[in-house]
């Protein structure tokens, strides 16, 4: 009997484990994307949230997304509380599954899993393994249900379970611990449903173990959200709370929401999981009109904190082994560290204007700032990279690594090249003819914005933004070579300020058309094409 009921657990947990993992792989990619461009209508994203959960059958993965996508600043909190009350309606469906009674077809499903598993590819592959997950999680639940049933002729363990169910409130805490542990609220409420299928477990003791699974579900999001900006915690906050306040709104209530929910089915198991359905569906319906005041509460518990001058702030080791979340953070640091380096390549045109020997050191002060992130940045990701990552994440994986490094070279130029040029003019007390620094400014300009825009585009992943820059890239090697030229046409002219200043002229021309490809090269990494060398021309 013990090694049936540690056999069937084991065989539930490694089950919804495979269903995770094999719905993510199939269909994680456009829910992803589906996630990220929520707008803030409350209704759809409820609709969303249940109906993205349950495909990929886990609320926990999608909370998990959200606080990556909040850490990356593609969505909002008032964006995500639709989403988080509707993640909870989604994950009802597999326990309503588990409810069905097809226990005796298990081990069919288990092989028909397996067989398109093993002999599929790419998506049926993965449909293969979500299908033999299901079929392990019907066989744990079999073993479990076979297993303890003759605990329900036990006069002992009818006097045990009665003063444990005399006891919701332990029920609920054992519950809640241990799906915080496995991090799954259905393999838990699936352990439940096997007991009551056996005769072993009545619904009013197994309320108490739904609403702490409910509430231990909330771990993975708070711990992916760890050392993560304001916005995330905000999101893995709200999704506990709920939880939390939902159970305590139900939990002096636990006998009439028994009676109520024993109207709704005559067997135990189809109890246990409308009960579960019913709890999810109140809460999406009663906290869903405040999300707005929910959201201002939580933005007031949780301010924004002071960012450190140097070394990553996103990045938390943590959810190396959740790689949505990950990717997430690290695209949010690489945003970062953009940021640092517009700032940078911004300021160097006004050492040139006003000859400021103090923001000159600044800036080559930051430098070591940029360098510091890009270290970060790229240790983390190699780290990530040694995880098991589906096809897209490594492409993601790579892209960020060679994103990274072009910002980096670009830190480079601006200290040790225009820096260096501005040092020159500074010291040698050089000035720019009036027509000469004009078409300096211009190009910086120019640079300046398409950075920006390539920085946009890595932020929205948006490759008609991405194709854009590549453009300019080339409008700005023509106009550069046209500076060029009409430079050289003033030297013919003898015009004294521009042959005092001719060589950092020239060389100030060339550093930001170097800039400008590195910039092109954080758009070819948006559009998947960073394997292609950059040219100069």
């Amino acid at each position: 009997m013990l090694f049936a009921l540690l056999g069937g657990t084991a065989l539930l947990l490694y089950g919804v484990r495979l269903v995770g993992e094999g719905l993510q792989r199939a269909v994680g990619t456009r829910l992803r994307h589906l996630l990220s461009t929520l707008t803030g209508n409350r209704l759809k994203s409820l609709a969303v949230g249940a109906g993205v959960t349950a495909v990929l059958q886990s609320s926990s993965a999608t909370t998990v997304m959200l606080v990556g996508f909040a850490s990356a600043g593609l969505l909002s909190l008032r964006q995500t509380m639709g989403v988080i009350l509707g993640a909870d309606i989604g994950t009802t469906v597999t326990v309503q599954l588990l409810a069905f009674d097809v226990l005796a077809f298990s081990p069919l499903v288990v092989f028909a899993g397996w067989l398109l598993w093993a002999a599929g590819r790419g998506t049926v592959r993965y449909v293969g393994q979500a299908i033999l997950g299901f079929g392990l999680l019907f066989l744990g639940m079999k073993l479990v249900t076979d297993g303890t049933s003759p605990l329900a002729r036990s006069a002992l363990f009818s006097e045990l379970l009665g003063a444990l169910v005399d006891q919701p409130l332990i029920l609920l805490l054992v519950a809640a611990a241990f799906t915080g542990l496995v991090r799954s609220s259905a393999a838990v409420i699936g352990l439940a449903l096997s007991l009551g299928l056996a005769g072993v477990m009545p619904l009013v003791g197994a309320i108490p173990i739904i609403f702490g699974a409910n509430i231990g579900t909330a771990v993975t999001a708070l711990v992916a959200a760890i050392g993560q900006n304001a916005e995330a915690r905000r999101v893995a906050a709200a999704h506990a709370a709920f939880k939390v306040v939902g159970v305590a709104i139900f939990f002096p209530f636990i006998g009439p929401f028994a009676d109520l929910v024993s109207r709704t089915a005559p067997d135990v198991e189809r109890q246990i999981a409308n009960a579960h359905t019913i709890f999810n569906v109140a809460l999406g319906a009663l906290f869903l009109p405040g999300t707005d005041l929910a959201a201002r509460l939580f933005e007031w518990l949780i301010p924004e904190r002071e960012s450190k001058e140097a070394g990553a702030i996103y990045l938390n080791p943590q959810t190396l082994d959740t790689p949505a979340v990950a990717l997430g953070q690290a695209l949010r640091e690489a945003l970062r560290m953009g940021d640092v380096v517009v700032s940078s390549l911004r300021e160097s045109i006004e050492v040139f204007e006003r000859d400021d020997e103090q923001l000159l050191r600044r800036l080559i002060a930051r430098d070591d700032v940029i360098d510091r992130l890009e270290e970060d940045i790229k240790q983390f990701l190699i780290a990530l990279g040694a995880q098991s990552l589906t096809e897209e994440q490594a492409e993601r994986e790579t892209a960020l690594i060679f994103v990274i490094a072009n910002l980096e070279e670009i830190g480079d130029v601006i200290e040790k090249n225009l820096m260096e040029l501005a040092e020159k003019k500074i010291r040698g007390g050089h000035v720019f003819s009036r027509q000469g620094w004009a078409e300096v400014h211009d190009l910086h300009a120019k640079v300046v914005e398409n950075l920006e825009l390539a920085l946009s585009a890595l932020a929205t992943q948006d490759g008609t933004i991405a194709e854009k820059v590549i453009r300019h890239k080339s409008n700005i090697n023509l106009l550069e070579r046209r500076l060029r030229q009409t430079h050289i046409q003033r030297l013919h002219e003898g015009l004294r300020e521009s042959i005092d200043t001719s060589s950092i002229h020239l060389d100030l021309l060339a550093n930001l058309k170097r800039a400008n490809s590195l910039t092109a090269g954080v758009a070819y990494a948006v559009l998947g094409r960073h394997a292609v060398k950059d040219d100069e021309g």
